[in-house]
C-alpha cells in the first residue's frame, strides 16, 4: 500500500496514553498525527447504540455520508468530518463505549479502515488505534503496542479527565475499562493484539516522558 514506508503504528488497550503519546511523537517526527480512535467515537455518538441493529444497507448509507480528512502536524493535527474538527464532546467513559459497540460492525470498520488507509497513502503519519499494525497498516515498517494494567489506565484516565473539568469515579472506571478491554480482546474482528512484528511496551511504571523515550528507541531501531 502506497505511504507504508512513512508510518508508524502506535496500538494499545482504552487508557494506556496512546493520545498523548501518539501527539509527542508525531511532533518529534514532523508527522501528522491520526487518532482512529476518535474516528470509532465520532460514529458511536453519532450512529447512537441502536447501530448495531440498523439493516446492513441503512448503516452503509448512513456511514456514506462521513467523510473523514486529516491537516497540520503533529500536536497542530485537526482532524475533521465532513469538514468540521472533532471536538472534545467525544472525550467521554460513555461515547468510548458506543465507540467499541460500532467497532465490532463490519461495515463500520471496512469504512473507517478505507478512510484511514487513504489518509495514510496521502500523508506521511502516526497512526493510534486497536488494530492499527495488524489490520490497517500491516506493512508498515514501525509497529508499536502500548499496554499497562487496568488499574494503572484508570488511574490515568481518572487524572485526565479531573484535569479536563469532569468529576469521574475511580472504581467506574476501572469497571468501564474492563469491559471495554474485554469486548476489544475478544471481538471477532480484528480483536486487539500486538502485530507479531510490533515492538511491545509495558508504561505501567514508566511516567509519560519514559515512555516517549522509549517510543522513540523503538522507532529508530525500526530505521
Amino acid at each position: 500500500m502506497p505511504g507504508n514506508h512513512r508510518i508508524v503504528t502506535l496500538d494499545g488497550p482504552a487508557g494506556v496514553g496512546k493520545t498523548t503519546l501518539a501527539k509527542q511523537v508525531a511532533e518529534a517526527l514532523g508527522m501528522a498525527y491520526l487518532d482512529t480512535g476518535a474516528m470509532y467515537r465520532i460514529l458511536g455518538w453519532k450512529l447512537g447504540p441502536d447501530a448495531a441493529t440498523l439493516p446492513e444497507p441503512e448503516l452503509e448509507q448512513r456511514l456514506a455520508a462521513f467523510r473523514f480528512s486529516l491537516s497540520g502536524s503533529g500536536a497542530h493535527s485537526v482532524l475533521s468530518v465532513n469538514g468540521e474538527p472533532v471536538g472534545q464532546e467525544i472525550r467521554t467513559e460513555e461515547v468510548g463505549m458506543l465507540a467499541s459497540i460500532v467497532g465490532k460492525l463490519p461495515a463500520v470498520r471496512t469504512a473507517l479502515k478505507t478512510a484511514q488507509q487513504a489518509m495514510g497513502a496521502a500523508t506521511p503519519l502516526v497512526a493510534e488505534g486497536r488494530d492499527m499494525g495488524t489490520v490497517v497498516f500491516p506493512a508498515a515498517p514501525c509497529k508499536i503496542f502500548l499496554d499497562a494494567t487496568p488499574e494503572e489506565r484508570a488511574r490515568r484516565r481518572f487524572d485526565q479527565l479531573a484535569g479536563m473539568g469532569h468529576s469521574p469515579d475511580l472504581a467506574e472506571l476501572t469497571t468501564q475499562i474492563a469491559q471495554r478491554d474485554e469486548q476489544d480482546r475478544n471481538r471477532t474482528i480484528a480483536p486487539l493484539r500486538p502485530a507479531e512484528d510490533a515492538i511491545i511496551i509495558d508504561t505501567t511504571t514508566l511516567d509519560i516522558d519514559g515512555v516517549f523515550q522509549a517510543i522513540m528507541a523503538a522507532v529508530e531501531s525500526c530505521r
